[in-house]
């Protein structure tokens, strides 16, 4: 019989190695809170000479979470591109809008970052550190709870002791379906293509993005002139159209898409296409259990808040926990973990629906909701105060944040 009085082996398990539980297990085992990290997968902190086709618009906010997680160093050392404004424009419409960082007067509104290199430096920043227990490759089995912790069943090591769980390990999370934690899921009937081009012109360090009413195509500003990470929403036959063409024939549909935007592509390499779906959990917590990033939420990636999202997820979560037990409180408490969940669940589900709204109208082919959405734009565009507004907002720096994303390291 377990021995209620004895010391669990840790006080939080993170189950997921991605973006999101990485920087989750660093920002607690940097504040000494004994955390255990599982995942299916080995470690590795490989680096490709090859520019990755996955790429994330990190925010300032987020630059300030991986800072607190001793990772952001390692990835300005790194190739990353810089967008200090953004253009927006619509197909149907001659609504345009231009975001600069100048009007806020910030150096930049985001960056943007190859998977992998988010990686690198993360399990860089992890590395060592004493309070980190490391059980990877391993998978969660199941857990039997007592009064004041989880045993975790492993697969492949012996049984590990926790007072709370956190399930990082994305959209199809096992910790979640353990749990017995319900979720909604919405099929887009969008599918996204990615890939990295050279274009005539160059960027100018600039996120581009024109409406069309299949979906949005965005060129990303990588860290040379005229290198772009692209992401094609479009429909899902159209999607599979463009992965079997000739790199010709595909550069010559990219430039009619994006209407000359950058000038002609020049040159393209690997393609690859995501379905694109939405979904949310019907809670983010339960009995000694929270869930973080995509295990909790899914949305639409047209604005490019999926992994700031879940980067504010896990400052919050570990914010809560280390106060916690800063103040000799059990961190898995249903009552502290109810912070957390009111902190973040109603955010999430807010960043949804506005994404949804925006999808719904640029993808309407309705006269009069074209030319609002034109009216709109333009309209932003003219009034200095609302662009402000969004800028700040979407570069997460107003807004209930985490004091890890203000800049606090603790």
């Amino acid at each position: 019989m377990t021995n209620l009085r004895s010391v669990p082996d840790c006080e939080v398990a993170v189950v997921g190695a991605g973006l999101v539980g990485l920087t989750l297990a660093a920002l607690l085992a940097r504040a000494n809170i004994r955390t255990a990290l599982i995942d299916a997968q080995p470690p590795s902190a490989a680096e490709s000479a090859d520019y990755d086709l996955r790429v994330f618009a990190i925010t300032r906010a987020s630059e300030r979470i991986l800072t607190a997680a001793q990772a952001w160093a390692q990835i300005e050392r790194s190739r990353h591109g810089v967008f200090r404004a953004m253009e927006v424009w619509d197909e149907k419409s001659r609504g345009r809008v231009h975001f600069d960082s100048a009007l806020i007067a910030e150096p930049a509104l985001g960056y943007i970052v190859e998977q992998q290199i988010l990686r690198r430096a993360l399990e860089q920043a992890i590395a060592g550190l004493p309070a980190l227990i490391s059980r990877r490759p391993e998978k969660l089995c199941g857990w039997e709870a007592q009064p004041d912790r989880l045993t975790l069943e492993l697969e492949d090591h012996p049984p590990l002791s926790a007072r709370l769980l956190m399930g990082a390990d994305g959209a199809d999370s096992r910790v979640r379906s353990l749990a017995g934690i319900g979720h909604t899921r919405q099929d887009y009937a969008q599918t996204a293509l990615v890939c990295n081009v050279t274009t005539e012109k160059p960027h100018g360090e600039v996120a581009w993005q024109r409406f069309l009413s299949t979906g949005p195509v965005a060129f990303l500003p990588l860290d040379q002139p005229h290198l772009c990470g692209i992401v094609w929403t479009t429909t899902p036959d159209q999607a599979r159209r463009l992965l079997g063409m000739t790199e010709e024939v595909f550069r010559a549909e990219l430039t009619l898409a994006f209407d000359h935007g950058l000038g002609v592509v020049t040159g393209s390499g690997p393609r690859a296409i995501f379905p694109l779906s939405r979904s949310h959990a019907g809670a983010y917590v339960g009995p000694r259990v929270a869930l973080v990033g995509d295990a909790a939420h899914v949305l639409h990636p047209l604005a490019g808040q999926g992994a700031n999202l879940g980067l504010l997820d896990a400052a919050a979560l570990a914010e809560v926990t280390i106060d916690a037990v800063g103040a000799g409180r059990d961190p898995g408490a249903v009552h502290v973990l109810r912070r957390y969940e009111r902190w973040r669940k109603g955010e999430n589900a807010l960043m949804q629906t506005t994404m949804d709204v925006v999808n719904t109208l640029f993808g309407s082919t309705y006269e009069p909701v074209r030319a609002l959405r034109g009216m709109g734009l333009n309209l932003t565009d003219r009034l200095s105060p609302m662009k402000e507004f969004f800028m700040r907002r979407a570069s997460g720096l107003t807004g209930d944040l985490p004091r890890f994303a203000r800049g606090a390291m603790n």
